[in-house]
């Protein structure tokens, strides 16, 4: 009676890895393996909705009325809705949400046309570094949005500690941007000093409203309790 031996199992598909044995930073830097199954078509750029995982539809009972989640960001500066904002309706937006300092935020990315939403010469909002819009002009994009809770909220998987958020900033600057990086160091150490938790972290649901400017609206609301 011949005996008989299982052949070897087949060697491991390697073309789904993440991390590179011999590139430290893919260890350090992780992606989320499993966010097709938490989140449908999240390497599809959103239009309308800042969507993740917690929010597969975007932000609950919010009406997009047709604009594009960059243009979303920026309205809520538009104090006037003329569709122009001026240096002196960001000043009005930045004091509604609790920032007492002048227009230090640098102009809107503007490599695309933004229909009904244009802007004047001396147009300023908020533009961050890391943007999930920047890469994907016609819409959001989630998986680039995870990808910064991912690779750098170690602490914590759904927020950035301030060493984490500088962390962020180091990991995604380009070389010799000086001014870059001052811009974008300035951007989200305001957003960090404005919507911080009570623990120090700001929180993935925060950035998020951040991008569709549902945060501003939050952030106005809250001012406006403690001042009556």
């Amino acid at each position: 009676m011949s005996s008989y031996s299982s052949p070897p199992p087949p060697p491991p598909d390697q073309s789904l890895d993440t991390e590179a044995p011999n590139a430290p930073v893919t260890r350090e830097r992780r992606l989320n393996p499993d966010l097709q199954e938490q989140l449908p078509k999240p390497y599809l750029a959103r239009a309308l909705e800042a969507v993740d995982p917690s929010h597969p539809q975007g932000t609950k009972g919010r009406d997009p009325r047709g604009m594009s989640v960059l243009q979303q960001h920026a309205a809520f500066f538009d104090r006037n809705g003329d569709g122009v904002i001026y240096p002196w309706e960001t000043f009005q937006g930045l004091r509604a949400i609790g920032c007492g300092l002048p227009a230090i935020i640098h102009g809107l990315d503007t490599d695309q046309p933004l229909p009904q939403l244009s802007h004047s010469a001396g147009m300023v909002t908020f533009s961050f570094a890391v943007h999930p819009y920047k890469e994907h002009p016609q819409g959001f994009d989630p998986s680039k949005f995870d990808a910064i809770f991912s690779k750098y909220g170690r602490t914590h998987p759904n927020a950035l500690t301030r060493d984490e958020l500088g962390s962020m900033l180091q990991g995604n600057r380009n070389t010799y941007d000086f001014p870059g990086w001052m811009a974008a160091a300035g951007e989200w150490f305001l957003l960090y000093s404005l919507a911080k938790d009570k623990d120090g972290l700001l929180q993935r649901e925060t950035v998020r409203g951040l991008f569709d400017g549902s945060l501003f609206e939050r952030l106005q609301d809250n001012n406006n309790k403690k001042s009556s």
